[in-house]
């Protein structure tokens, strides 16, 4: 996946798993709240990989724009 994929779907997983949690604390359903926070935790993850993706790629875009100015 591309770093603005694994931003979109950590967003996406976070609100997902956000709304399984609220859903599972309204209705006392455990399983679904756990699952939820399982979920929620994924999609940070994913978006921290995006953001690391992203730092990588910009730095390395820099680091070759300043050798293409010295040649």
């Amino acid at each position: 996946m591309g770093s603005t994929s694994d931003k979109a779907a950590g967003i996406g997983n976070q609100a997902a798993g956000k709304m399984k949690q609220g859903i599972g604390r309204a209705t006392g359903n455990d399983r679904m709240e756990a699952e939820g926070g399982a979920q929620e935790a994924k999609g940070k993850v994913q978006k921290t990989v995006g953001d690391a993706k992203s730092a990588v790629k910009d730095a390395a875009n820099k680091t070759a724009a300043a050798v293409n100015k010295k040649l």
